[in-house]
């Protein structure tokens, strides 16, 4: 073998003018990639970071860019637009209070503000999976399912039994799951197949197919259930072990929402666009809309927000933003992952420096120690301009929450990072309701009593903090 391999290199160390030829391809690839990259106008900051990448490091740049680099996924407006003409959303709310966030919301998603007619907040794994199942047995024409991660404990399988015994009794299932999150599961979901249920897959892996980008970035972080259209779910939770207090007395700290009411439709809408997205399927979209009733108007103004790599809007970053931006008296966050961008750093500050009751919950230790280490990289300016820090302890805090003045309240999967303003596929829900926020309020300052303070001007070790944070905090647009 080293044989062979120095007589390839001797054959190649013969052609004449190998350095020119070298050099003229270097400048030719670095010339039509760079020039590709450049014209998709991104932030300068990041166009002149993978620039840098491709020059020092000619081809294997290209590869690393290849699988990790910047997507935009065009999905089929045609198709769009037909799900959205056979299910159509409903209760376009006139509320003075919330037209501003509404509006922005509706042009970036095309979804209204609409109501629900009951909203649970079901704090916990345990909680969460008794009322689901509770659900899932009384389902009469369809469940959909949309997770990020699925796995095959006690917990997947329990719920997986739950929709095998409903597919043989004839109620249609169709659950999509990320192929990346939930790729374990492949056996654990054969019974639910033979059992006449529908499984699809986002973004397989397409390392195969060299001529096409693969999808290795962009991931579904989506957690969404629709039972017979008039129930729904949504928030923080994925089907595991790990975020069920009654399996694993460890399990993370989570938040999700059970809601009914014609918001449901929107969950409902998200789901088939997805759909038909992963599996090319159109013809179910006149079935599912036959299924979704319509339901009188609710006391809660509820809005969906999707948001994903197929919009340049970043919808659920914007809402963040809007929000903070619109505050008068406080801004709450809760969030496992906090590697903010710059208008998200400048919102949070501002609002703090105008006097305002500025608090962030995060873990005091994630189950990432390089997002931890990021995170807290950005605390110094928060801390000075007067934002109240706590990290949680007792577990891993996993709930995404945001809470401004006494009504405004944001649920969902998206944590307060890039990944999942940029890169995933996410959706939230947006209340303006005082009973909701006096909920989430509630629910916030409990969790504060077992979150100690961060306090400016503690002891930092340059080579046990300080270097180590900086280090990681030039990684977040990829966190």
């Amino acid at each position: 073998m080293l044989d062979l391999l120095r007589q390839g290199w001797d054959a190649l160390a013969a052609v004449r003018h190998l350095r020119l030829y070298l050099a003229l391809g270097w400048a030719v690839y670095l010339l039509l990639l760079g020039g590709w990259i450049v014209l998709q106008k991104r932030e300068p900051v990041a166009t002149l970071s993978w620039l840098l990448g491709l020059a020092l490091l000619p081809y294997v740049g290209f590869l690393v860019y290849h699988v990790f680099g910047p997507q935009r996924i065009r999905r089929q407006r045609l198709r769009r637009a037909k799900v959205r003409g056979e299910l159509p959303t409903q209760d376009l709310v006139d509320n003075e209070e919330v037209a501003e966030l509404a509006r922005m919301a509706h042009e970036v998603t095309g979804l209204p503000m609409t109501t629900a007619t009951d909203v649970r907040l079901l704090v916990d794994g345990a909680a969460k999976y008794d009322a689901l199942l509770a659900d899932i047995a009384s389902a009469r024409a369809h469940i959909h399912l949309e997770y990020y991660i699925w796995h095959p404990d006690r917990t997947g399988t329990a719920l997986r039994d739950a929709l095998v015994e409903r597919a043989k009794a004839g109620v249609k299932v169709r659950l999509l799951v990320d192929a990346f999150g939930g790729g374990k599961c492949a056996r654990l979901f054969r019974p639910l197949v033979e059992a006449g249920g529908e499984l699809a897959w986002f973004h397989p892996t397409r390392f195969g197919r060299v001529w096409q980008r693969p999808w290795a970035n962009l991931r579904n972080h989506r957690k969404l259930v629709v039972i017979d259209g008039r129930i729904g779910y949504t928030g923080g939770m994925n089907i595991t072990d790990d975020q069920n207090e009654r399996v694993y007395p460890a399990a993370y700290r989570d938040l999700h929402l059970r809601l009914e009411g014609n918001v449901v439709r929107a969950l409902q809408l998200v789901f088939v666009e997805d759909w038909a997205y992963a599996t090319g399927e159109r013809d179910f979209i006149g079935e599912v809309a036959r299924q979704t009733p319509r339901q009188p108007t609710g006391p809660v103004c509820a809005q969906v927000v999707p948001s994903g790599p197929d919009s340049p809007w970043e919808a659920i970053h914007r809402m963040h933003v809007g929000a903070i931006h619109a505050a008068r008296e406080r801004v709450w966050l809760v969030t496992p992952y906090f590697v903010p961008g710059e208008a998200a750093m400048m919102a949070l500050t501002s609002a703090a420096l105008a006097g305002l009751d500025v608090r962030l919950l995060v873990p005091r230790m994630s189950d990432s120690r390089l997002v931890t280490l990021a995170a807290r990289s950005y605390f110094g300016p928060l801390l000075v301009a007067g934002v109240k820090i706590y990290e949680y302890g007792p577990r891993m805090l996993h709930t995404k929450a945001l809470l401004v003045d006494d009504s405004t309240v944001l649920v969902g999967s998206a944590n307060f990072d890039h990944r999942s303003f940029r890169l995933n596929f996410e959706v939230s829900v947006l209340f303006e309701d005082a009973a909701m926020g006096a909920a989430l309020a509630q629910l916030i300052e409990g969790e504060l009593a077992s979150a100690p303070r961060v306090r400016q001007g503690r002891r930092r070790s340059l080579l046990g903090a300080r270097l180590p944070e900086a280090l990681a905090r030039l990684l977040s647009p990829l966190l």
